[in-house]
């Protein structure tokens, strides 16, 4: 049973096993030569081990009858050196080989993750997406190349070794494939257990990456409460249900790994038993039934690799259809990299916004957001959206940014429904401060550039003065370079916002998106930032949801929104006079919850 802190185990894959092996192909498929030449390697390093057998069933027949032994000893000693020399450059190029295969997924994951729409990753668990990125990626080392090799060679290592064994002996060969085959049917058995088991596992670690996100994202929260006693709990039971199902996958993989050894050993008593009857009645010779123990103890690499590549198949087939999970997740499809300062289509003025009749809802099963919102913004100007709490201000800018699509009406830019917009191009059209004004970890630069790259020192120092954050870079012992620390610690509230707003400007949109950018300034910041505001205005469209009345009294414009529908519009004087919830807003001097 899970506490109201835990995060509930995710569903069961519903990954078909054809979907798992054209997954497995995908991954393959760019490293076949190098995958080809290690099996190259493999086999030739097979093949000096299977003459091994047959040198030394030579070197028993010269003893026998008493003729020098010293070219077979060199043979021999030339083949194990060699052997054990071209098998160490094949699991060298498969090693390498199986990084790149790890490189590859991460890479192919990571750019598809962090183009995911909005709503796919709100319904997700950030740790769990880390833990398919970082964990089960790398599980694909050992499926996608040494599983490959290790079915190739062992199979045909297996069979040829098979194949001279039967010209040793067929009576023998009869039993000694009997024997492995009767434990083969029981290893057989436990591969779906190991691949269950495995799956289980990753999705516990998905789980403690989860919470442990949780928790460091709320750091101080957690101490203030209290509460790192029960945080360890929850992620001490994540962590032991891993190992439970760890360890039962080591379970299963040790009972495989052991039969091979059984298989061995039953067949190695009854080939010794059958094989010296054969001797004694001349059935056979000496130097064939010690060349024929010698090729069955050698069976043991072979089939080891077989059951390992069926191993690693199980195992990596949990990692590949949560990888696959994580893969069909929506995108938003755009072809854009890194976008700098806004290159806007038209005339590259101020940017109108329209909003025709719009309605939506987050999810189908939840309550409309929006009922029929419709309103129009001139280019140019300030804009504020008031009203209480949950009345649907922010998500506006959400349906503007299309983080979000109407699920009716239209929102339309310069004239143009946002859906037809280039998604790119639309973006780099906006400047958006959100309501917590996240500042990410790295230095103060990186944050100050992070939508405009290509900013200069001069842009970078009109924006530092116009948010007033000239005095806190002088202050700081490294400048712009000054870590700022995860999610911007090492920064007031006010100190973040100012950042928040300084990096929109930096990239001189068209249309300024702000979100309760300065509810955590303290007077005389908010004062100076609100004339930056105003003087932002005549440049540019910015339109602002304002819980204060001293920026809700700048605005050119004023829309009232209640339960998801505009009630007025208007400017301050005519709506405090026009609209009976403005003026109780207004007349509180702040607009906060009604």
């Amino acid at each position: 049973m899970t506490t109201a802190l835990e995060t509930p185990p995710p569903p069961a894959s519903g990954v078909s096993t054809r979907q798992v092996w054209r997954a497995l192909y995908t991954h393959f498929r760019p490293h076949r030569p190098a995958v080809a030449f290690g099996a190259v390697l493999a086999l030739i390093g097979a093949a000096s081990g299977l003459a091994q057998p047959l040198a030394a069933k030579a070197l028993v027949d010269r003893l026998g009858h008493d003729e020098p032994i010293a070219t077979i000893l060199l043979v021999l000693t030339a083949l194990v050196v060699f052997g054990t020399a071209v098998e160490a450059l094949g699991s060298y190029v498969l090693e390498r080989t199986a990084e790149s295969v790890v490189l590859a997924a991460r890479r192919s994951l990571i750019g598809r993750l962090l183009r995911l729409r909005l709503p796919e990753v709100e319904k997700t668990q950030p740790g769990d997406l880390m833990s398919r990125i970082t964990s089960d990626t790398t599980l694909l080392r050992a499926v996608t190349t040494q599983s490959v090799v290790s079915a190739a060679t062992g199979g045909l290592s297996f069979v040829a070794t098979l194949v001279l064994m039967g010209f040793m002996d067929p009576v023998l060969l009869g039993v000694t494939v009997g024997v492995i085959v009767l434990i083969g049917g029981a290893v057989a058995v436990l591969m779906p257990r190991i691949a269950a088991a495995t799956r289980r596992s990753q999705e516990a670690v998905g789980r403690i990456s989860t919470v442990l996100e949780r928790a460091f994202g709320a750091f101080r929260t957690i101490k203030a409460s209290g509460a790192e006693a029960r945080e360890t709990a929850v992620v001490d039971e994540a962590a032991r249900d891993a190992w439970r199902h760890g360890v039962k996958s080591a379970k299963w993989q040790s009972l495989a790994g052991s039969s091979i050894g059984l298989a061995v050993q039953v067949s190695f008593l009854a080939v010794l038993g059958i094989g010296g009857a054969r001797v004694a009645s001349g059935a056979t010779s000496i130097s064939s039934l010690i060349a024929f123990l010698l090729f069955l103890f050698y069976l043991i690499e072979p089939i080891s690799k077989l059951v390992e590549a069926a191993t690693q198949f199980q195992v990596g087939s949990a990692a590949v259809s949560r990888i696959l999970e994580a893969e069909a997740l929506e995108v938003e499809e755009t072809d854009a990299g890194p976008a700098g300062p806004a290159a806007p289509a038209g005339d590259g003025g101020p940017a109108s916004v329209v909003f025709d009749d719009v309605s939506f809802r987050y999810r189908e099963d939840l309550p409309a957001v929006h009922r029929g919102v419709s309103f129009e913004v001139p280019g140019r100007g300030m804009t504020a959206f008031v009203g209480p709490s949950g009345a649907g201000k922010t998500t506006l800018f959400g349906l503007i940014e299309r983080f979000y699509e109407a699920t009716g009406g239209r929102v339309l830019v310069d004239g143009r429904d946002v859906r037809e917009w280039p998604l790119a191009e639309l973006r780099a059209s906006i400047g958006y401060v959100e309501q917590d004004a996240p500042v990410l970890s790295g230095t103060l630069r990186e944050n100050l550039t992070f939508a405009a790259p290509d900013a200069d020192e001069e842009e970078i120092g009109r924006v530092l003065v116009r948010s007033r954050l000239d005095a806190l870079v002088e202050r700081l012992p490294e400048g712009l370079e000054t870590v700022v620390g995860h999610r911007g610690s090492k920064l007031s509230g006010g100190e973040r916002q100012r950042v928040a707003i300084a990096r929109a400007l930096l990239r001189r949109p068209r249309l300024l998106l702000l979100d309760e950018a300065t509810s955590q300034l303290d007077a005389v910041n908010e004062l100076a930032l609100r004339d930056v505001v105003a003087e932002v205005a005549r440049e540019t469209t910015v339109l602002v949801v304002a819980h204060r009345l001293s920026t809700v009294t700048l605005a050119d414009r004023i829309v009232v929104m209640e339960s998801g529908r505009v009630r007025a519009v208007g400017t301050h004087a005519e709506l405090v006079e026009g609209d009976e919830l403005y003026g109780e807003l207004a007349a509180t001097q702040f607009l906060a919850t009604a």
